[in-house]
């Protein structure tokens, strides 16, 4: 702008000497009128300018709102909201159902035979459930489990002797050391018997009773005696 300006002051200083005055006036307000036009073109580009700033902010905002909208909608869609350093929280599902059913009042760990170190009169066993409580009466022994009322006959092991063998039905018959073992079910307990003499040894299995095994159930009844 500057050097517009000196070069219009050069070439009046230059063309004045010799020109009417009228001439003369007539080219400074050509010359003011050319100021006026540069000054407005640089106003004019600088609104421009300003403009296009604006305009490339706006996008560049509308094109991060669209990534952030983006963004939450496919985030509203999922159940659960994943949020950095949070965990979510249990599902329904995860919880098991309570509709009336049978639960477990003790820790359902792995049972295990060990020896048994107490004396049931008539009948005797050398295995017996480890951390079992045993309570002896007559021709019948109730084995509970631990952390369980013993008052609680459904999640007690029964062991009794019987004249007669029971009607089991679904019957799986097993045989080892010279004994038949007859194991199946009878009034929704499982249960399991065997011949000794003239009598017969029968042990009703809790009815919280998955690890009670077939052979676990054979060795437990082979290792007892009915007198």
């Amino acid at each position: 702008m500057d050097e517009v300006k000196k070069l219009l002051e050069q070439f009046a200083d230059h063309t004045v000497d010799g020109l009417p005055p009228a001439d003369v006036d007539a080219d400074v307000v050509r010359g003011r009128r050319a100021l006026r036009r540069i000054r407005a073109r640089r106003g004019v580009a600088g609104v421009l300018c300003a403009a296009a700033v604006t305009t490339a902010v706006l996008i560049v905002g509308n094109q991060a709102d669209w990534w952030v909208g983006g963004e939450a909608e496919v985030a509203t869609e999922s159940a659960t909201p994943s949020v950095p350093g949070v965990r979510p929280s249990p599902t329904a599902a995860a919880t098991p159902a309570q509709s009336g059913e049978t639960m477990s009042m003790y820790d359902a760990a792995v049972v295990q035979l060990v020896t048994n170190k107490e004396t049931w009169n008539p009948i005797s066993c050398t295995l017996v459930p480890q951390g079992w409580t045993a309570t002896p009466g007559g021709e019948r022994v109730v084995l509970t489990p631990p952390s369980v009322r013993t008052s609680d006959t459904a999640a007690g092991l029964e062991l009794f002797g019987a004249a007669e063998a029971q009607r089991l039905t679904g019957i799986r018959a097993t045989e080892a050391d010279g004994k038949v073992f007859h194991l199946g079910s009878l009034d929704g307990r499982a249960v399991g018997q065997v011949k000794l003499g003239d009598r017969w040894l029968v042990v009703r299995l809790p009815v919280e009773h998955q690890d009670w095994t077939d052979e676990l159930v054979q060795r437990f009844l082979n290792s007892c005696t009915l007198s």
